[in-house]
């Protein structure tokens, strides 16, 4: 048999956590079998194995995938030079445009955590990346006199954080939801909570500083 280059063990092993991610969504997590995963990835059972010892290994697969994506989002986001318009890009991304399973992912996750310490890991590291991710670049739009908020990043950070986990979760369960909506009203009141920056005064000529 030849041997699979870097690049085809490289996507052999995206295959597998895209196959995962689908699966745990469609059947669960408990129901969801390895045999299961390697099918739905076009891999033989014991090829699954080489990647990966357990569906627990395969959450920390896809939560490490998960921590790359958001740190990304949120460092472009710092940088951005309309905090507010960013910060909605990501959100419509994830809550929008993104696979409906990736959704539904997310609430097996947090509901698997709740009784699987070993995923209850994965899950909080992702949700650790983001808080820190988000707070950073909070803070650099804030030093670089872009955004004002009504609180200290400390205290908004895990607000924007409840909010976001329920534009997820609603998005995931309610069918009737209006995703567009929820984000326009979304970012109205968060814009109010942002507020731009003071404009500085100019110094008339001849003014001696203080």
């Amino acid at each position: 048999m030849p041997r699979l280059s870097d690049d085809q063990q490289a996507a052999r092993r995206e295959r597998l956590l895209d196959a995962a991610e689908l699966c745990f969504a469609r059947s669960g997590f408990h129901a969801t079998t390895m045999a299961e995963i390697a099918r739905e990835a076009r891999v033989s059972a014991g090829a699954a194995y080489v990647w990966f010892a357990s569906k627990e290994d395969l959450i920390a697969g896809i939560a490490a995938r998960d921590r790359a994506r958001f740190a990304a989002d949120f460092e472009a986001i710092a940088e951005a030079p309309d905090f507010a318009e960013a910060l909605e890009a990501c959100a419509r991304f994830h809550v929008v445009e993104r696979p409906a399973h990736k959704r539904r992912l997310m609430v097996e996750l947090a509901a698997e955590s709740t009784r699987n310490e070993a995923v209850a890991r994965s899950f909080r590291s992702v949700d650790r990346t983001v808080r820190e991710s988000l707070m950073r670049a909070l803070e650099r739009q804030v030093a670089a006199g872009r955004i004002a908020p009504a609180m200290p990043p400390a205290r908004l950070v895990p607000v924007l954080m409840v909010l976001g986990d329920g534009l997820f979760l609603r998005r995931a369960i309610d069918p009737a939801a209006d995703p567009e909506a929820l984000i326009a009203s979304l970012m109205e009141m968060l814009r109010h909570v942002l507020g731009p920056a003071p404009a500085r005064k100019r110094r008339k000529r001849g003014a001696r500083r203080p």
